[in-house]
């Protein structure tokens, strides 16, 4: 069964932060009082995290500079998962969380006693945004026979009313074992991952119509051209991207299912349709690989991604050592909310633990 509740009444081009105003904020918040380059900012990140015992948790997305300081510094790189369950057996009293919104209120859920911090409150989720919680429950009011599965990149109030909470990289274990079960899902927000999902398992799904703005933007066609420029590289796909994109990949999974593809998988070459900011923690497992970005649609000033999260863009050195010296941006979450929403995550993580 396959069924689109849509999500917004605005058409994709005005759905999302115009990138132009994007690039404007990320330059003024790089245009701080403070130390002026890498070095001196990384000594001053370095000081104040121990100084306000803090660690840092960032995604694969994030700038380069930030994934190097928080591996430098003993904090932690990975997937939402990865840095879900890193926050809650993390010892620091305070976690900065370098990433977009949900992944921090994810760790407060986990981590209530924690103090949870973000370079700055403004990067959030195209997928959050394209499911707001009311209009989800009014959904699942519609189908109460459904076990309500919704993709980490959520709010805390979407969370809250769920059954289970899923990443890309346990995405398909979880709705197997539903499915098996013989359970009917109600799935939100990516269509694209929910009907990735949908053909692998042969799970009765109704998916929520919502997208990534990276991964939408993907081009099959663009990717051909770009084989044709390199028929020896292999191509590494996110599951939020489209169908026509799927097909064409080596290897489809998570952020941390195609790093090891890249490393693993024997080719010198790839062509990689997601994030381009994860070509770091690539390179650092194969130097002597190269890796493409794959074709978005558009460029220049009409693309929309340019195969980069604007809101992870929002992340800076800059910021983050504001907000580690000041502890500003801070999450907080009402304990009622918490409850709720701890639930469902904490079945994600004991779920094959």
């Amino acid at each position: 069964m396959f069924l689109i509740q849509s999500a917004l009444d605005m058409d994709a081009s005005s759905r999302f932060l115009n990138q132009s105003l994007i690039d404007r904020h990320r330059d003024s918040l790089n245009k701080v009082d403070g130390p002026a380059n890498k070095d001196d900012l990384f000594e001053s990140i370095i000081y104040n995290l121990k100084k306000n015992k803090a660690s840092v948790v960032s995604h694969y997305y994030v700038d380069p500079l930030i994934q190097e300081i928080t591996e430098k510094t003993g904090g932690f790189v990975g997937d939402s998962l990865e840095m879900a369950k890193f926050g809650s057996r993390c010892e620091s009293e305070n976690l900065i969380v370098c990433g977009v919104k949900f992944m921090a209120e994810t760790a407060k859920i986990l981590s209530p006693e924690k103090g949870i911090f973000v370079p700055t409150l403004e990067s959030t989720c195209s997928l959050d945004l394209g499911c707001p919680a009311a209009e989800l429950k009014e959904l699942k009011n519609k189908h109460p026979e459904r076990e309500l599965v919704v993709y980490a990149n959520t709010s805390a109030e979407v969370k809250a009313m769920s059954d289970w909470v899923v990443t890309s990289s346990i995405a398909k274990e979880i709705i197997e074992d539903l499915h098996f079960e013989g359970k009917k899902i109600l799935w939100a927000p990516d269509k694209y991952l929910g009907s990735y999902l949908q053909k692998e398992t042969g799970a009765d799904m109704i998916l929520w119509d919502s997208a990534c703005v990276v991964h939408e933007e993907f081009k099959s066609n663009g990717i051909k051209d770009l084989k044709a420029l390199h028929p020896d590289a292999g191509v590494l796909v996110h599951p939020e991207s489209p169908p026509e994109v799927i097909e064409m990949a080596d290897a489809v999974g998570s952020t941390s299912h195609l790093i090891k593809a890249s490393k693993e998988l024997d080719f010198d070459k790839f062509i990689v349709a997601t994030d381009k900011s994860i070509f770091y923690k690539m390179s650092q497992f194969s130097p002597n690989k190269e890796f493409f970005e794959a074709p978005t649609g558009g460029v220049g000033s009409t693309c929309k991604s340019c195969a980069h999260c604007p809101w992870m863009g929002l992340n800076s050195l800059y910021n983050l050592d504001k907000c580690v010296l000041e502890l500003n941006n801070e999450i907080q979450l009402d304990e009622s909310l918490i409850k709720l929403a701890k639930e469902p995550l904490d079945k994600m993580i004991q779920f094959n633990a």
